[in-house]
């Protein structure tokens, strides 16, 4: 099939949903993409679209720039066997991915060849970002973006919370149990208690406005030669848009008595405009297919955190699925909201094209 002069080209539902449950039944964590970014790649080509992977495994399949429709390929690790599940009212889609994110990734496919916009699969998500970190510094800003995400299908992402990690390394000298001087796994506890303390807030305080630090690992112990204990912990604050990621590392570090503390990742926190084209073009779309939209603040941190402190142009994160099944055993996705996604993308995308 080739595409039309407008570089448009035709994907009925029924393809789509080929396309999102063989994309599901391929593994894809973090730096293993590969296989089903080049199921991408040939999805696209079958419909006469160049595409192709860039340097560092993202699918690149550029056209019209007035919106960049673009989702994460890889997956949280984790097999869940991939099944259409007969419901009395819907089929419902298990499998790793169905819903982070390649429900989204696939729905924003078809969009694209459907209405020549422009499309990127990036990898590394789920781990260090790294497709879409190459990809802001590898290609000029486009018009408007939108991430994909899971948002349900009336759900319009306007904000997310930063991120700061780091690791905290700290060695005292060894010594009998019995002695009163703190050794190095205490003072890795006394700093962490003291920054859960700084970062503490009000019960009634919404999550997505308060800094949520939390411990995600901790080794110590006595060296193999006995004469010293070490402490390592790997540490991460979410960082909310009332704040910034270094005022954040500031506070950290202030109480830092004992060891070092190294930032690794650090993604500066976004709140977007409900009234930038976009989030209008959305809004639209989703009342024409019945619905009352939501704007939603999400606690965590997506590739939509770097597109928007690189590029200036509105932009939204939306897909479908539940995100309370995000990297849950149970990941699942309804194929009817598959199906109301890609309308609602349609739109959005010839209506921005317009």
């Amino acid at each position: 099939m080739t595409a039309t002069v407008d570089g448009t080209s035709a994907v009925d539902l029924e393809e789509a949903r080929e396309l999102l449950v063989e994309l599901v039944s391929i593994p894809s964590p973090p730096r293993e993409e590969r296989a089903a970014a080049e199921t991408l790649v040939a999805f696209f080509e079958s419909h006469g679209r160049e595409a192709w992977l860039d340097d560092v495994g993202n699918v690149r399949a550029p056209a019209d720039d007035a919106v960049l429709l673009t989702s994460h390929v890889d997956t949280v690790p984790g097999e869940i066997p991939v099944e259409i599940e007969e419901t009395d009212d819907d089929e419902i889609l298990w499998g790793r991915g169905s819903v982070d994110a390649t429900g989204p990734l696939a729905a924003m496919a078809t969009v694209a060849v459907r209405t020549g916009v422009s499309f990127v699969g990036v990898v590394g998500e789920e781990e260090d970002s790294r497709g879409a970190r190459h990809l802001v510094g590898d290609r000029k800003e486009p018009a408007a973006v939108v991430n994909g995400e899971p948002s349900g299908v009336d759900g319009i992402t306007l904000g997310y919370r930063g991120l700061l990690g780091g690791t905290y390394v700290a060695t005292s000298e060894s010594g009998h149990s019995s002695r009163p001087d703190p050794n190095a796994i205490q003072h890795a506890i006394r700093w962490w208690t003291a920054v859960e303390e700084a970062f503490a807030t009000d019960e009634y305080e919404p999550v997505f406005e308060g800094v949520t630090p939390k411990p995600i690992g901790i080794e110590g112990g006595t060296t193999e030669d006995g004469l010293s204990v070490e402490a390592t912990m790997e540490v991460r604050l979410r960082v909310p848009p009332a704040l910034d990621v270094e005022s954040v590392r500031e506070t950290t570090e202030a109480h830092l008595e004992v060891g070092t503390v190294t930032w690794q990742d650090v993604m500066p926190p976004v709140m977007t405009s409900p009234r930038t084209e976009v989030a209008r073009a959305f809004r639209a779309a989703i009342r024409a297919e019945g619905l009352e939209p939501r704007l939603l603040r999400k606690t965590g941190t997506s590739d939509m955190n770097l597109y928007a402190d690189a590029w200036e142009c509105p932009m939204v994160t939306y897909g479908p699925g539940d995100s309370g099944f995000d990297h849950a055993p149970d990941e699942r996705l309804p194929l009817s909201a598959f199906d109301r996604s890609i309308a609602v993308l349609e739109r959005v995308a010839r209506t921005l094209r317009e």
